[in-house]
């Protein structure tokens, strides 16, 4: 009777697991599927690149061809030792020029960057000219300007060996592109493109960066070593015939 029992128990329990599902193959998981990562490639020195294109899938900050991985307060013996480290193409809230009209908050936004031995009619002494475009946004309502070099701010370039350049050596003080200015006040609220030039070896290429402002806050961006950027296009076109 025992026996009997005992089959009986295990034939009603089979049976009410069948019921639920528990004896079949096709049971389906309830976990949510990864979410699938974009598999799409995108020449990054196509000039035909929207600024939201290049944005997504070449800018360090979305994590494209280009992209590192963002770091705090850099500690290094390259000379940017407590500069606040960003992504190529991410803005840095600086404060402006400690004149007394230009002190405001001002974003600076390296973008874009070409490299030639030729532009603008100035051969580089050293070899190739690095030419950034950089945006300058007055933000809140009081104008800004960036700060000068002869106040210990400005751009410098890190190269890769560590030598300090600094904007505008030799010729590419000559280098402003139609369509964009070589630097001044931008008044609250509005924003301007401009941009600068280092004289670098070739071997100097894809350095770091760095902009001082009117605090002496430094701010570094590691700059790609191709040219690349969703300005490339205008910055070419404005160099054009000159």
């Amino acid at each position: 009777m025992r026996v009997r029992a005992t089959a009986a128990t295990a034939a009603l329990l089979l049976a009410a697991l069948t019921a639920c599902g528990g004896g079949s193959d096709d049971t389906v998981d309830s976990k949510p599927s990864a979410a699938k990562k974009s598999t799409k490639k995108v020449d990054c020195t196509d000039e035909g690149l929207s600024q939201a294109e290049w944005m997504k899938f070449c800018s360090e900050e979305g994590g494209g061809a280009s992209a590192g991985p963002e770091e705090g307060a850099g500690t290094g013996g390259d000379g940017t030792a407590g500069a606040s480290k960003l992504a190529w193409g991410k803005p840095a809230s600086t404060t402006g020029d400690q004149d007394s009209d230009t002190g405001g908050t001002l974003e600076v936004t390296p973008t874009t960057i070409t490299y030639r031995a030729e532009a603008m009619a100035g051969t580089s002494v050293n070899g190739t000219f690095a030419i950034i475009t950089v945006k300058d946004k007055a933000v809140g309502d009081t104008a800004a300007a960036e700060s000068a070099p002869a106040g210990g701010g400005g751009w410098q370039w890190i190269a890769p060996d560590g030598q300090a350049l600094d904007e505008g050596e030799n010729d590419a003080s000559s280098i402003t592109p139609q369509g964009f200015t070589g630097g001044g006040t931008v008044r609250a609220g509005s924003w301007a493109w401009r941009t600068i030039a280092f004289d670098i070896s070739e071997e100097q290429r894809g350095g770091k960066l760095v902009y001082t402002d009117g605090t002496g806050q430094s701010f570094q961006w590691q700059a790609p070593a191709e040219e690349t950027g969703p300005e490339l296009a205008e910055l070419k076109k404005g160099m054009e015939g000159a």
